[in-house]
């Protein structure tokens, strides 16, 4: 199958649990009117985006009452859902972490936050993921009907070596879960997804909450799908939207035969080399 019918829930994330699992399978509900083959909600969405309520929203993977949620819908509608990002718990430790769930509702892949949101940016924003959580160490990409799909969530976009890793492990679609702010997200979060997407000739997905101006941390939203000639295809603006745009696979292969950037790689010269 080359073609994909996406479904990107930009949905309010708001401090009650049980009402963003609503707001979650509404939204899976409208996608699946829509004929969406894959499904995706964004970073957090069952919580909102704070280091103290990563702490109180926190589920293990076994027993979630999240993730069991969002099983039953992904097998009782037949489709992929990617089930944006949870704050998952492990023991002592808490990580930011996505769930991909197949068309039986299985869990197929799971992928923990690499890059941790530590930043600073003078009088703008402060935030640091890694006062509460931990990083995770491995590459995600999975098989799936359409093919290989590569898993990030939101800061690991910056990460040229991520995508990179991704795509030459067989990625022909590159999802970014993700929650930019209202400084990061005008400056560079357009730009990230194109360039990730122009860069290894690639689709690149970036799910996102809506903005919330009742939160502590404003979302910029603009949930985006680039293809790999580095174009945006759909972007939603900052309120709650939800986005249903098809993507054809077959788009790589004649990009990837117009500009052969991956064959062309001087690779006696460099590579990137995944520990």
């Amino acid at each position: 199958m080359n073609k994909i019918k996406l479904a990107l829930c930009q949905m309010n994330v708001v401090d009650d649990k049980e009402r963003n699992l609503k707001k979650a399978t509404s939204m899976i509900a409208d996608s699946v009117d829509g004929n969406a083959d894959f499904i995706i909600l964004p970073e957090m969405f069952n919580c909102p985006y704070s280091n103290d309520k990563f702490i109180e929203y926190g589920e293990e993977e076994h027993g979630s009452h999240t993730l069991n949620t969002i099983s039953k819908l992904a097998k009782a509608n037949s489709v992929y859902i990617l089930a944006g990002s949870i704050p998952e718990r492990e023991g002592d430790r808490l990580y930011n972490t996505s769930y991909l769930f197949d068309k039986t509702g299985d869990i197929i892949a799971k992928h923990r936050k690499m890059h941790l949101f530590d930043i600073d940016v003078k009088d703008r924003i402060t935030f640091k993921e890694s006062d509460v959580l931990t990083a995770g160490d491995e590459f995600t990409v999975v098989d799936t009907d359409f093919g290989k799909i590569g898993i990030g969530i939101c800061y690991d976009v910056r990460f040229v070596e991520l995508a990179r890793i991704m795509a030459e492990k067989g990625a022909l679609a590159l999802f970014y879960p993700g929650a930019f702010n209202q400084t990061t997200g005008p400056a560079h979060w357009e730009l990230l997804f194109r360039s990730r997407a122009l860069d290894n000739q690639v689709f690149c997905i970036g799910v996102a909450p809506a903005l919330n101006l009742d939160a502590s941390y404003h979302s910029y939203g603009h949930s985006i799908v680039a293809n790999p000639w580095g174009e945006v295809i759909a972007q939603a603006g900052e309120k709650e939207e939800l986005i249903i745009c098809e993507i054809d696979l077959d788009e790589i292969k004649k990009v990837r035969e117009e500009i052969p950037v991956l064959k062309n790689k001087r690779k006696d010269l460099y590579e990137v080399i995944p520990k």
